[in-house]
């Protein structure tokens, strides 16, 4: 009696060696199993055995929400454009803290999942986009905390709303291309993040978050404003209020200028985090 051959498996093979691999672009579609999975073990080990569980998602925009509402709104009275102070900084803070937390877990990611890096090969980019997804999660949670305040505050919904989709693409290219960047270089410096933290406490006060942007437009010498647009998160946060609190198109040159510089950074981080990769596992 014959036995029938094995069918032969498909065998990928990944140059690890190479200094800018395209191909792994489209090998990470390869990987999307690991990457689901580990985006769903980061988000079960956050809140397993916390109080309140993913209200810890909603909890940091909300403080935040409070103290700059008494502090810039009421003490401070800063012009939100016209919006309820509440409503002009949440919608600021719920793109932010995106970006703050991915950015400060993904930091870190490489080296927490040393037991992975070390043990087999795979892109490991995968960590870092999984460690993205899960503060995604966080971000569509407060999210949702935002559509009930708008319709609190009576303001309704328009066509430009369209647009975040987009917005949000802008954003996730820039926070993954700063965490290529933040977690390579942490694998080498285990101190770098704290500085990240402290970083970021420093952005958060050089980008329109906490006040209008109008404010900067009449206060900033004329000569420094394109140096202070060159922020990326400043046309991203403020296409965010344009199209969700005012109902308007945002301003395009802003917008294009984040989009370039997150695409740059994106660009740059990979070809970065591609020539440091092959000597993580030695390191870490």
């Amino acid at each position: 009696m014959s036995v029938p051959a094995a069918r032969p498996r498909k065998i990928t093979i990944v140059d690890s060696k190479a200094t800018f691999a395209p191909s792994a672009l489209l090998q990470l579609w390869q990987y999307r199993e690991l990457i689901y999975a580990l985006t769903q073990r980061e988000i079960k080990a956050r809140y397993r055995q916390s109080l309140l569980g993913m209200g810890w998602a909603i909890a940091q925009p909300l403080a935040f929400m409070v103290v700059f509402s008494l502090v810039f709104g009421r003490f401070a009275r800063l012009p939100s454009d016209g919006l309820p102070y509440p409503i002009f900084s949440y919608v600021a803070l719920v793109p932010w803290t995106f970006l703050s937390n991915a950015l400060t877990t993904a930091t870190i990611g490489l080296v927490s999942q040393r037991s992975v890096v070390t043990k087999t090969y795979f892109p490991r980019e995968v960590i870092i986009i999984s460690q993205v997804a899960a503060r995604f999660i966080d971000f569509l949670a407060a999210a949702l905390v935002l559509a009930g305040m708008l319709v609190w505050y009576q303001i309704a919904p328009t066509w430009w709303l369209l647009l975040v989709p987009v917005l949000l693409l802008i954003e996730i290219m820039l926070i993954v291309g700063l965490s290529l960047i933040t977690s390579a270089l942490n694998v080498s410096f285990r101190d770098l993040a704290p500085v990240v933290t402290l970083g970021l406490q420093v952005w958060l006060y050089i980008t329109p978050v906490s006040y209008a942007l109008s404010l900067v437009r009449d206060s900033v010498p004329e000569y420094l404003w394109p140096l202070y647009a060159l922020n990326p998160m400043v046309g991203i946060i403020d296409a965010f209020r344009a199209v969700i609190a005012h109902g308007r198109a945002p301003e395009w040159g802003l917008l294009a200028i984040s989009a370039v510089m997150s695409v740059v950074i994106l660009g740059v981080a990979y070809i970065y985090f591609k020539r440091a990769e092959r000597d993580f596992a030695d390191i870490i």
